[in-house]
C-alpha cells in the first residue's frame, strides 16, 4: 500500500507553510489577561493570504475556480494553520463550501461557492447543536412551508451571495431552535444549521446572518475567540436554501470532525516541539533537563500519541476522500480519529505544562494559549467518550469477525 501523499497534496501543504510562516501565535491579547473576546474579527489579512494562495478553494471544482482536491489536502493545510494558532474560518467555510458542492442545488452553488472560494465571502456550520453534547440536527426543527402567496424568505441568497428576497409564492422552510458556540458567527455571512424534519429527516439551511428571525447571542471559547448562540425563531429560509438530500448533514459533520482532528496534530506537533526546544536548554544539576530520563520517558509517550493521531487521522481523510468501503461505516474511522485526537492532544499540552514548569503558564509565552486551544479542539463536536459510544453503537451493528 502507497501511504505517501500525492504531488498536489504535498503543494497544498508547501503553499500552507508559506502563507502561515509569518504568522504569530500571540498576536491578539491572551485569552487568560482578556475580559470577553480577545479581538473583534477574525484575522482578514491572513483570510486575504489564504484566498490568494488558493487554499480557500482546494477542494471546490475548476467551474468554482477551485483545484479539486480531497480532504487529505484540506487536512494537511488545517494541520500546518493549527501551529500557529490561525485565527480564520478556514475548517468551517471549505468544509461549508464542499458540502454545499457536493449535495446542493444548482442557485446555491452558482451563488455561494466561487465568491467563498475567493474568500469574499465567509460560511460557518452550526454543528454543537444546544448543549454541545446533543445532535447538532435535533437542535433545530424544520418543516416545509408551501403555502402560494408567500412573501418569500429575507435571506434568500442572490446571485451575488449577498441576502436577498425570495419570489413571491416560492416554498419555503420554518426553522426553529438553538444552536449554541457556532464558530465564527459574528463575522460569517452564512451559517449552515443543520435541523430535524417532522418526519425524522436531517436538512441543512443556509441561513443569512442578517436573516428576519436570527439572534446571536455572545459567547465566549477558552481560546477567547467570539462564538455565537444561534436562535431561529420562525425563520423563514427559501426551499432553494435547504439541501434535503440524504446523507448530507452526515457527510459535512465527518469532514468538520476529521479537520478538528488534524487541528489538534498540527497543535500538538508544534507543543511538543516547543518543550523538546525548551528541555534541551533548560538546565538542572548542571545538565539539560532533556537528558534526565523521566523527562525523555514523557516525551516519548507524547510522540507515541501524536502517531497514533496521525495514522487515524489520515485513515478516516481518506475514507472520506475515496469513499472507500471498510469493515465499519467511515464514521467509525472518524470517532477513532476523534478519540484519539481528543485525548492525545490533552496528554501532549499537559505533559507540555508540566515539562515547562512555571514557564507554562506564564501568558507572556505561548504555551499558555496553546493549552487554552487544545481544550477548546479536545471538546469541539464531541468528547472522546462521545465518539466512544458512537463507536460501540457501530460495532453492535457491524459485528467484525
Amino acid at each position: 500500500m502507497d501511504f505517501t501523499f500525492t504531488e498536489e497534496q504535498q503543494a497544498a501543504a508547501e503553499a500552507a507553510r508559506g502563507v502561515f510562516a509569518g504568522v504569530a501565535p500571540d498576536a491578539v491579547p491572551s485569552p487568560a489577561l482578556t475580559r470577553g473576546a480577545v479581538a473583534d474579527d477574525f484575522d482578514r489579512a491572513l483570510w486575504a493570504r489564504l484566498a490568494s494562495a488558493d487554499l480557500l478553494s482546494l477542494l471546490l471544482d475548476e467551474e468554482y475556480g477551485g483545484a479539486g482536491l480531497d480532504a487529505i489536502a484540506l487536512c494537511l493545510v488545517l494541520r500546518e494553520a493549527s501551529k500557529v494558532l490561525a485565527r480564520t474560518p478556514l475548517l468551517e467555510s471549505s468544509a461549508a463550501a464542499a458540502a454545499l458542492q457536493a449535495y446542493g442545488g444548482p442557485e446555491l452553488k452558482s451563488s455561494l461557492l466561487a465568491p467563498a472560494g475567493r474568500g469574499e465571502i465567509v460560511l460557518t456550520v452550526a454543528a454543537n447543536g444546544r448543549t454541545g453534547h446533543d445532535p447538532a440536527e435535533l437542535a433545530v426543527t424544520a418543516r416545509q412551508n408551501d403555502t402560494a402567496g408567500a412573501t418569500g424568505a429575507t435571506g434568500t441568497v442572490d446571485e451575488h451571495g449577498a441576502g436577498g428576497t425570495g419570489e413571491p409564492g416560492a416554498g419555503e422552510w420554518v426553522l426553529d431552535g438553538v444552536q449554541t458556540v457556532v464558530p465564527w458567527a459574528y463575522d460569517a455571512d452564512f451559517v449552515v444549521v443543520p435541523a430535524r424534519t417532522g418526519d425524522d429527516r436531517s436538512v441543512l439551511a443556509v441561513v443569512a446572518r442578517e436573516h428576519e428571525g436570527v439572534v446571536l447571542a455572545e459567547q465566549i471559547s477558552t481560546t477567547g475567540e467570539r462564538l455565537g448562540e444561534l436562535r431561529l425563531e420562525s425563520a423563514r429560509i427559501a426551499d432553494r436554501d435547504v439541501i434535503t438530500a440524504d446523507g448530507a448533514w452526515e457527510w459535512l459533520r465527518a469532514l468538520l470532525t476529521t479537520g478538528t482532528c488534524a487541528q489538534a496534530l498540527g497543535l500538538g506537533e508544534r507543543v511538543l516541539a516547543m518543550t523538546g526546544e525548551y528541555a534541551g536548554k533548560r538546565e538542572q544539576f548542571g545538565h539539560p533537563i532533556a537528558t534526565f530520563q523521566a523527562v525523555a520517558v514523557q516525551a516519548a509517550d507524547r510522540y507515541i500519541d501524536l502517531r497514533a493521531m496521525e495514522v487515524t487521522l489520515w485513515q478516516a481523510a481518506w475514507r472520506i476522500a475515496s469513499g472507500a468501503p471498510g469493515a465499519l461505516p467511515a464514521s467509525g474511522d472518524v470517532a477513532v480519529a476523534k478519540i484519539w485526537a481528543s485525548e492525545g492532544v490533552r496528554r501532549v499540552v499537559q505533559t507540555a505544562q508540566h515539562l515547562h514548569g512555571g514557564f507554562g503558564a506564564d501568558v507572556d509565552y505561548p504555551l499558555h494559549r496553546y493549552h487554552a486551544w487544545a481544550k477548546h479542539l479536545e471538546l469541539s463536536l464531541g468528547p472522546a467518550a462521545a465518539h466512544e459510544e458512537a463507536l460501540g453503537d457501530l460495532l453492535a451493528a457491524h459485528p467484525l469477525g
